[in-house]
């Protein structure tokens, strides 16, 4: 039996359970390749609703991106409403800011509605690395109060923001009132024993080793076959060759987390007294948090290359101590790594691939709520209601130039542009 790989969610997780292979010959209305967010809430979804669903997970249900992030929920797109609006037209693009705040509120009543202990917390503040970022983040705070009439956000000038972080850093601040964070792996584990509590049936150790289409695709393992009506791809960061025209439209990334020791109370309510998420304005995002016990979660540089550095906790280190020196007399009690998928306009996506096929994956760093999100609307898709999935199947989705064996060396050349960027005044 496969395990999860070595993290402080990993070491704090609630809900886990030995699930079986899939062995044999199997008959099931849907079919779902993948257990993290997307697969265990499509589960959830579409056995609440009657049907028979199996989920085939390659490890362990939450063993990827999904039971390794940042844990953080917040509303908004990587796309900016006005390019939503030049590339789909208003219409479609204010569905499209709409699901970011839909799929916010589904997390929580999610959590709420199946009593997953998931740590689940207020807040999220999007704070200005450079003076040169406020002008912009003041635009996107009043663009969004008075174009999309939402509420939920508001700027913090630069000495509010100190007052909330405890350090002089940062220039100002997009304050998500509605925003919060999570224990990520604690949520998969609770989608997963919801949907489950309703008839889904979830294996581990199941890798899909072929699928074939048509009216009645067949899903194979190295053990056993499902038949199925209907076929959901949700492998994200890692759907390696499975389908390759998905495939083309994501490029995997590696990002990496350390969690401290559990700092002392005065130091936690210093630098953080009202426990919310943080990110940052740089291309390469710095992201963080407490934990429910206090130890500060970091998440901070990405590599392009198939391997994780040597040393993790040093990789990501030194970035907390640019903004948190004070931390450095803290022990680094874990690091660890994680793949996800970025697609080239960095929107999720989702889409139909055949009448009865599939795909959500490229959430590029909104996963915890898109991936709940995209779930959902498959399962409203099978039920007949395919507007969810036709908003973002509007959206121009290119293929990373090279396809799957190419695109590397671009990707490289074009982060490591930004990320030089990030280190300018």
């Amino acid at each position: 039996m496969s395990t999860h790989e070595a993290s402080y969610y990993a070491a704090t997780a609630k809900a886990y359970k030995d699930r079986s292979q899939l062995i044999g010959d199997h008959e099931s209305d849907i079919c779902i390749i993948g257990g993290g967010f997307t697969g265990t809430s499509a589960a959830l979804h579409l056995a609440q609703a009657g049907y028979s669903v199996t989920l085939l997970e390659a490890n362990r249900i939450g063993w990827g991106a999904s039971g390794r992030n940042g844990g953080q929920i917040c509303q908004g797109h990587n796309m900016g409403h006005a390019d939503m609006v030049k590339q789909v037209g208003k219409e479609v693009a204010d569905r499209l800011w709409q699901t970011s705040v839909d799929s916010v509120e589904l997390v929580k009543s999610l959590v709420n509605t199946h009593q997953i202990d998931c740590d689940l917390t207020p807040g999220v503040l999007h704070v200005a690395n450079k003076a040169s970022h406020v002008r912009d983040i003041q635009a996107a705070v009043d663009y969004k109060r008075t174009t999309l009439n939402y509420d939920g956000v508001e700027y913090l000038d630069a000495k509010t923001v100190a007052e909330k972080l405890g350090t002089d850093r940062y220039h100002g601040g997009e304050w998500y009132k509605d925003g919060a964070h999570i224990h990520p792996l604690n949520f998969a584990l609770g989608l997963a024993r919801a949907a489950e509590s309703h008839g889904a049936k979830l294996y581990e150790d199941s890798e899909v080793t072929e699928y074939r289409d048509g009216p009645r695709p067949v899903i194979s393992t190295a053990k056993g076959r499902v038949t199925c009506r209907y076929v959901l791809f949700a492998c994200n960061g890692y759907l390696g060759h499975l389908n390759r025209p998905a495939a083309r439209k994501i490029m995997p990334i590696n990002n990496f987390i350390i969690a401290t020791e559990p700092l002392p109370d005065a130091i936690a309510d210093r630098i953080n007294p009202d426990r919310i998420a943080v990110a940052d304005s740089k291309f390469v995002v710095n992201y963080y948090r407490l934990s429910k016990d206090r130890r500060m979660l970091w998440g901070g540089g990405e590599n392009y290359s198939p391997r994780f550095p040597r040393d993790i906790a040093g990789f990501v280190k030194k970035h907390m101590l640019a903004t948190y020196p004070e931390l450095s007399e803290y022990a680094i009690d874990y690091a660890w790594g994680g793949t996800l998928a970025i697609t080239l306009n960095r929107m999720p996506h989702i889409a139909r691939q055949q009448e009865n096929v599939f795909v959500a994956q490229g959430y590029s760093g909104h996963g915890v709520a898109l991936a709940t999100y995209a779930g959902a609307i498959f399962a409203q898709a099978v039920q007949g209601s395919v507007e969810g999935v036709d908003a973002f199947e509007r959206l121009p989705m290119r293929d990373f130039p090279g396809g799957t064996l190419l695109r590397w060396p671009g990707l490289v050349a074009g982060m490591l542009y930004y990320s030089m960027l990030d280190r300018l005044p």
